[in-house]
């Protein structure tokens, strides 16, 4: 029997991302490399999907096929992690789930595993749906890690909290920056913010677009900058929000791998205004001083990019420390009275307003300008919530150094 190249590229991905610690979008392109556009969509749906709902999938496994999932052989816990998913939550007949689940435990050479394989997803063919309908509302059920759960609800109640769980287990809208030439979509309410079915890759490459959500294209129009401003950039890569900002610009980025990707993407985008600065952001060359404003897009636990990043549930972790740092980092080199925009994307009180509040700097604010993004709770900053605005989450504030 064969295996569909969908059903084996999204194989690939489950096995990578959680026995080897691999990125899901990283393995998916090479995965599903060859496949022509409708198998490619039904691949990345398996392959994201299988990977976001782990936890549910794995309770699954556990209930009705009688084994701890963390025992099984990692051919045959992928395996029946992508029948259980196509089994819950797409239309897939039950019998190809559970053959081509059996035949890639069989092409791993797992021959001893194959009657065990092959029972688990009778049992799960039989009594998947009616498992996942009894399940409560909340993380097992939406399969996010406990603490995220708990994260949401203390900052913003637990109806937010589930909705919230819900929409970024869901794709989000697909949104480009018009760079220059036509108008490639449906305007949005954020200025030079496209909506799109599909991203025209060719006119990534020619730098005439770039994908960036409502969210991020937000936080680096919240920079105001002028011709004439000299803008300090901190992680800075891959360069969306840097390759937005009008004046002289020095875009920092610790990685030299990507810090050589930024500049690639300056390149294309013509943002000629944009010099690229290989240092950490926490200790900058003394040279890197008296600027008129600043933007700290900081690393974060990504809670708002969920729906974008399959496997990152599974990964995130708060950087608070960090993120107090880098932008006490960048107070010191804005010169007094010059403005500094602080960025995140996540939706967690710890990284945001906390971060914010720790920082000592004053606040302007952003709630007026942008009505619509006030931050539910402290209106001075904006909040971009995917379940309500549609785009990714993003935390921004700016401040007075």
């Amino acid at each position: 029997m064969t295996v569909s190249p969908a059903r084996r590229a999204a194989y690939e991905v489950l096995l990578r991302v959680f026995e080897q610690g691999a990125y899901a979008d990283r393995v998916f392109r090479t995965a599903a490399r060859g496949l022509d556009q409708r198998e490619r969509a039904f691949a990345q749906r398996l392959a994201y999907g299988s990977v976001q709902r782990a936890r549910t999938l794995d309770h699954a496994i556990e209930t009705l096929g009688k084994r701890p999932v963390r025992k099984l052989d990692p051919p045959v816990r992928a395996a029946l992690r992508l029948g259980a998913y196509q089994l819950g939550y797409t239309d897939t007949a039950p019998h190809a789930a559970a053959n081509e689940s059996v035949e890639l435990v069989r092409r791993a050479r797992l021959e001893r595993a194959v009657p065990f394989t092959n029972a688990v997803m009778r049992r799960l063919a039989a009594g998947m749906r009616r498992l996942l309908d009894a399940l409560p509302d909340g993380p097992l059920k939406e399969s996010y890690p406990d603490w995220i759960a708990e994260t949401w609800t203390r900052d913003l109640g637990w109806d937010t909290a589930l909705e919230l769980m819900r929409a970024q287990n869901e794709p989000l809208e697909t949104v480009v920056r018009l760079v220059r030439g036509d108008a490639p979509g449906e305007p949005t309410d954020v200025p030079g913010a496209y909506r799109v079915d599909v991203v025209d890759e060719s006119a990534v490459a020619d730098g005439r677009i770039w994908p960036q959500s409502r969210g991020s294209q937000l936080a680096g129009l919240a920079v105001s900058s002028e011709e004439g401003d000299r803008i300090l950039d901190l992680c800075a890569a891959p360069g969306g929000k840097a390759t937005m900002l009008r004046g002289d610009v020095s875009a920092v980025e610790i990685d030299p791998g990507r810090a050589g990707e930024l500049r690639d993407n300056a390149a294309r985008l013509g943002a000629a205004n944009v010099t690229v600065v290989v240092a950490d952001g926490t200790a900058l060359p003394p040279e890197l001083s008296g600027f008129d404003r600043a933007l700290v897009d900081a690393p974060c636990s990504g809670l708002g990019v969920l729906s974008q990043r399959p496997d990152l549930r599974w990964r995130a972790r708060p950087l608070p420390e960090l993120e107090i740092a880098l932008l006490r980092a960048a107070a010191e080199r804005v010169r007094p009275g010059g403005t500094i925009v602080y960025s995140v994307c996540t939706i967690n009180a710890d990284e945001n307003e906390a971060v914010v509040d720790a920082s000592g700097l004053a606040v302007q604010p952003l709630g007026e300008e942008w009505p619509r993004y006030a931050h539910p709770r402290r209106p001075e900053f904006l909040l971009t919530l995917p379940h309500e605005h549609g785009t990714s989450g993003f935390f921004i504030a700016r401040l007075t150094a």
